[in-house]
């Protein structure tokens, strides 16, 4: 028995440890592919016409245009939270309580960015739990501006398209640093669904929604991405 709580000790700290050194290490390796990819490409294994867009490259090479969308839409807390939004979760479980209707997910990017890098994003507690693990070290180790690079360069945003650069080509034909406002809202306005919301053929809805990010942006504080990007 006690060689038994001893293996697993010497496993929970050697698993402790390799998460760690592994999100050190991307701190400033950039992340090339993610679990999400491999999981697209062995669901799409027999589309022939399956391809992934994905090229990496540093924040300041982004629109600011696109991280003000995104941060709008996604989590407009961004810069002030510690990685978990606790007050739009304890609401969002009161109104589900009174509604009997499931609560709406609060994630917010630290935990999408977590998501994508480290898991399959499959809907598990298990994953949820690794996930939540995560997200509190990259906080802790990679910081705002790093968190806000990797996600930016790793979301989904179409069919094979991955991060701020593949989808400016991709779907206006330009790098990520030339994004407009609208371009960038309406990036914003599919990433709830990239794969049933298109940029290329937006509803009227994603339309509406466009609009809808674009106005806000101008309604919140836009200095710590200021300092992000470095101006």
């Amino acid at each position: 028995m006690k060689r038994i709580a001893r293996f697993l000790f010497k496993a929970v700290i050697a698993v402790f440890l390799f998460t760690i050194i592994q999100v050190v290490v991307l701190k400033w390796v950039p992340v090339w592919y993610t679990p999400l990819m491999l999981k697209r490409s062995v669901e799409y294994r027999n589309d022939d016409t399956f391809r992934t867009h994905k090229k990496w490259v540093r924040l300041e090479k982004i629109s600011k245009n696109l991280s003000k969308a995104l941060i709008t839409s996604e989590d407009n807390l961004f810069f002030t939270h510690s990685g978990f939004a606790w007050e739009d979760m304890q609401k969002e479980l009161d109104k589900s309580r009174k509604t009997g209707k499931k609560a709406r997910g609060c994630s917010t990017i630290s935990q999408q960015t977590a998501k994508n890098v480290f898991t399959f994003g499959n809907r598990s507690f298990l994953r949820k739990g690794i996930e939540a693990y995560y997200t509190f070290l990259i906080e802790k180790i990679w910081g705002k501006k790093r968190i806000l690079e990797v996600y930016l360069n790793v979301i989904e945003t179409g069919r094979g398209i991955y991060g701020a650069e593949a989808a400016a080509q991709v779907f206006f034909g330009k790098n990520a640093a030339k994004l407009s406002l609208q371009e960038s809202a309406l990036i914003a306005a599919c990433l709830p669904n990239p794969l049933q919301r298109n940029v290329a053929r937006p509803s009227s809805y994603v339309l509406r929604r466009r609009s809808q990010i674009a106005s806000a942006t101008r309604q919140l504080d836009w200095k710590p991405l200021d300092e992000a990007y470095g101006k």
